[in-house]
């Protein structure tokens, strides 16, 4: 790889048992704290499975999308478009009702074995309460993307303790994959190895602001400003003995503030098993006169400068061209050393 703070992307054969459906005892066990839940994967994909692509969030074409189809379908996967693609309501891909039915479809149809949501944007916590995901935990699939699609990562991990995978979604995909440069061809390719069950490891070089540490625990996490939107609803994360991702874009440095005083002072940051920290991208100037003074470095160690757990820099995740695939809602090791972050994820 070109890029100076990643050093690998290594992925191996997987060997996790996968389940077809959930027992009684299994559902009943979905309304636990997600610290005393057991891990429940969806059946990882094989060649001619079908995925389903929506938009809960922002709209997209049809036209946008077909880099995606081309790629998906390139790994032998059939692709199904949902009824929202070329669909808009101002900035929505279609109403509340158009989103909700569509995602709906998906999660009910057997034939679909992952659902890639197109892009994100705005939208996803508007539908999330008005699905219906009984046939869904009876038949779990991969529900994929990232951003705004937080939402329903931090939904289906707290409800119903089934991963899902936080990766780039159709608007990501390169025009042209052989043509594209390393980095987006290998965070494309991180997709197909997660959904074909290869066991991911990532190794990225060691940021000297980094607090180091050994830990396992479940992964979760996603977006800062919608996993602060979540706070106080029954999508809200359960964080105790978690290993926990943020990444964030466009904000201004006291808004990141903001947002992570509210998870401080929900006690989301006090018993972690380890913090992940991605890409605090395109952040917005101070405006003069009203300079916060703060770093993301600052505004983080702040937060956590009571606990001991590991904490990393500069992961590549979020908005960004490195922004690889993670499985939520599955056991990973981190190690944090002076040279180097790793991040395993675990089979049981």
């Amino acid at each position: 790889m070109n890029r100076k703070h990643f050093l690998s992307a290594l992925a191996t054969t997987a060997g996790l048992t996968t389940f077809p459906a959930l027992t009684r005892l299994q559902q009943a066990a979905a309304a636990l704290p997600l610290h005393e839940e057991r891990l429940l994967i969806p059946p990882y994909l094989k060649p001619g499975d079908l995925i389903g692509i929506t938009c809960p969030a922002g709209h997209i074409t049809l036209e946008e999308i077909k880099p995606a189809i081309r790629i998906m379908e390139s790994w032998g996967f059939k692709i199904r478009v949902g009824n929202t693609v070329n669909r808009a309501d101002f900035s929505f891909g279609g109403t509340d009702k158009e989103r909700q039915q569509d995602m709906q479809t998906m999660l009910d149809d057997p034939s679909i074995k992952a659902i890639m949501c197109a892009r994100g944007g705005y939208g996803s916590a508007r539908i999330v309460d008005q699905l219906d995901f009984s046939h869904f935990i009876q038949q779990p699939k991969w529900v994929i993307g990232f951003s705004d699609v937080t939402v329903l990562h931090c939904h289906i991990n707290r409800l119903y303790g089934i991963a899902t995978l936080h990766s780039k979604m159709c608007n990501s995909f390169p025009d042209d994959y052989n043509k594209a440069e390393p980095i987006v061809q290998q965070t494309i390719s991180s997709i197909k190895d997660a959904l074909i069950g290869q066991q991911l490891h990532y190794t990225t070089f060691s940021d000297s602001r980094n607090r180091t540490g050994s830990t396992k625990g479940i992964l979760i996490g996603g977006n800062l400003s919608m996993i602060q939107s979540v706070l106080a609803t029954n999508s809200e994360p359960d964080t105790i003995g978690k290993i926990l991702f943020l990444e964030e874009v466009g904000e201004y440095l006291y808004s990141l503030d903001r947002m992570l005083n509210s998870l401080q002072r929900a006690h989301k940051l006090d018993n972690l098993a380890g913090l992940i920290i991605g890409g605090f991208n395109r952040i917005k100037p101070d405006d003069p006169g009203e300079e916060f003074g703060r770093t993301v470095y600052d505004i983080v160690m702040e937060k956590v400068k009571d606990t001991t757990y590991p904490v990393c820099f500069g992961f590549p995740v979020g908005h960004q061209k490195d922004n690889y695939a993670l499985k939520c809602g599955i056991m990973h090791q981190l190690q944090v050393s002076k040279e180097e972050v790793q991040l395993h994820e675990l089979r049981g």
